[in-house]
């Protein structure tokens, strides 16, 4: 599925249950689920983030940048502040320089668990509410997204590295899933419209 379906995606789930969240709307509530929902195919040379990240975008490439990232918040943490959650980040930038697309720790519950405890702590350092809230929303639908796709997602990873997938699939790049994701994004954007209204109250 591609990033801006994704996107969509988690942005339409956001404003469907906002009112039902702590918080009510916010628009960095918005900002986050829109960037969670685009984070577990950061192992991905191509995705959306490494187009703006990478200088080259290959598995090379990737490597480095990510692999450099993991040691220097490593060694920033030992010399200044030995938090656990840079020490999660640290392991995290490693791990997703050595992971390749949806087979890895980014499409797997228990890295979201790790992500989301790192905007937990983010949240607090900054006093930003609900952090984790936004970060499941975005998160957690991107993988449901693609567990909608014949790849599937290793949900249980590292522990297993089974894909799991719903009964009902479709082939990733092909007609069908360019017809769905069309409807998914115009359906995301009429939604949206809709939603304007209520959100914004004259």
């Amino acid at each position: 599925m591609k990033g801006k379906t994704h996107a969509g995606v988690g942005i339409a789930v956001f404003l469907s249950i906002y009112s039902r969240l702590p918080g009510n709307f916010s628009y960095l509530g918005l900002l986050v689920v829109f960037i969670s929902s685009l984070l577990p195919d950061i192992d991905h040379p191509k995705s959306i983030f490494n187009k703006y990240i990478l200088l080259f975008k290959n598995k090379t490439s990737k490597i480095a940048f990510y692999s450099c990232s993991g040691v220097l918040v490593f060694w920033y943490d030992y010399l200044y502040t030995r938090e656990p959650a840079l020490k999660a980040l640290a392991i995290m930038l490693i791990i997703i320089a050595i992971s390749s697309h949806r087979n890895g720790l980014t499409h797997s519950l228990f890295g979201m668990i790790i992500f989301a405890f790192i905007a937990g702590y983010l949240g607090n350092m900054y006093n930003i509410h609900y952090m984790v809230y936004y970060l499941f929303i975005g998160y957690g639908s991107h993988i449901l997204c693609d567990m909608a796709t014949n790849r599937g997602v290793p949900l249980l990873y590292p522990f297993s590295k089974k894909k799991f997938k719903f009964p009902v699939t479709y082939k990733s790049n092909s007609k069908i899933a360019t017809l769905i994701e069309t409807i998914l994004t115009t359906s995301v954007l009429i939604f949206t419209i809709y939603k304007l209204p209520i959100i914004f109250p004259k």
